[in-house]
């Protein structure tokens, strides 16, 4: 693993900043970068589905979809990341400190359907400091998302938090990653691949059986789902189907950066480039004191829906999902979600179903941990 960097030091969180941006709590955001998407087109649903290794069919093959009760092709729970850069970690406030995005809380009331128009309301909810092993002070920062399709009915609400870190500290003084920087590059056999390969093959989509509330029980496990192994190739796959924060070219990529002198950082040739690149480019990850080029938060949500998904089939309901990450995944990681049925109960009429999920890695480190709360068809 390459440790050569560039020598600079970032901004830090003053009283100043914090006070500044306390200001803004309760406060409607008008308009910030517009959305990635603003329909939920048939091409705009399936990259974003293909962008987390998502192939169900429900979303992705309109010939499938027209025989299920929606009639085509709907929107999979978490595309809603692509309507919105806020929920996604478009962070206001303190310029030059790091953003992580790290965790969301999403209830769904009612299903995006094909060519859907998204519009959405947003403001910062709290701050709070903490202290962390990854950057020591650090200001977690939550915002709160209303998601509107044309009719003006709420389709979604959501919560997501970002960590705001001192670049300098995680580098120089975080503790968090010290073991996997020392770790000799990782180099899986053909054997270990294939036996992680195997739970693809073996990935069950449940589409049109449905899946009973009263045939679930309560501590049974779901199956195991794979992501991965990570690749800058997968990052860049989640890119292009949710958007980036920052990723622009050119004229438009020169517009962003002057219009928010502190958003671009200068490259080894001297080009102001996205803090994003900590996705791609292992050099400036090593800079923010991560581990290397590693995966997206949102991403990460999205495959914890996607595992979801996948068990409650065609007439299942996604009513909630949260999503805390414990820790990066760094190029080269091999990540795997279990998650077990926790209760099951009947509230307003409405059969559900909570679920709790975790993701570790190779080496059994946590990952992520998660909740679903799934409504379930029930006989008779």
């Amino acid at each position: 693993m390459s440790t050569k960097t560039i020598e600079r030091s970032f901004p830090k969180i003053t009283e100043e900043g914090l006070d500044a941006l306390r200001e803004r709590i309760g406060v409607k955001i008008g308009v910030t970068a517009e959305p990635w998407c603003y329909e939920a087109t048939r091409d705009n649903i399936r990259h974003y589905a293909h962008g987390i290794g998502d192939d169900n069919p429900l979303w992705c093959v309109p010939e499938y979809a027209q025989k299920t009760r929606f009639g085509d092709v709907i929107a999979l729970p978490s595309f809603l990341f692509t309507t919105s850069r806020i929920i996604s970690g478009y962070v206001g406030g303190l310029p030059g400190i790091h953003a992580m995005w790290s965790g969301s809380d999403w209830n769904w009331h009612k299903t995006v359907n094909r060519n859907d128009t998204i519009t959405t309301e947003a403001w910062l909810k709290d701050l709070v400091v903490h202290n962390t092993k990854f950057a020591g002070r650090a200001v977690q920062q939550t915002y709160h998302v209303d998601f509107f399709n044309q009719k003006g009915e709420l389709v979604a609400d959501a919560d997501s938090w970002c960590f705001r870190t001192e670049r300098d500290h995680a580098r120089e003084q975080g503790t968090k990653y010290k073991d996997v920087k020392a770790r000799q590059l990782r180099r899986y056999t053909d054997r270990e691949l294939a036996d992680a390969y195997r739970l693809y093959a073996e990935e069950k989509i449940r589409g049109a059986e449905p899946r009973y509330w009263q045939d679930v029980k309560e501590g049974e496990a779901l199956p195991t789902m794979l992501k991965g192994p990570m690749t800058v190739t997968g990052f860049i796959a989640y890119a292009q189907g949710w958007g980036g924060l920052y990723i622009r070219a050119n004229k438009l990529a020169w517009k962003l950066a002057d219009a928010h002198p502190g958003l671009g950082i200068k490259n080894r040739f001297g080009i102001p480039d996205c803090p994003e690149r900590v996705h791609w480019e292992e050099e400036f990850a090593l800079e923010v004191g991560a581990p290397g080029a590693y995966d997206y938060g949102p991403e990460r949500a999205s495959w914890l829906t996607h595992h979801l998904t996948n068990w409650m089939g065609d007439d299942g309901i996604l009513r909630n999902a949260t999503c805390k990450i414990r820790r990066h995944n760094p190029e080269g990681d091999i990540l795997f979600i279990k998650a077990k049925v926790k209760r099951k109960y009947v509230e307003n009429g409405r059969h559900l179903v909570e679920i709790e999920q975790e993701a570790r890695n190779q080496t059994d480190e946590l990952s992520i941990l998660g909740t679903g709360l799934v409504e379930l068809p029930s006989r008779g």
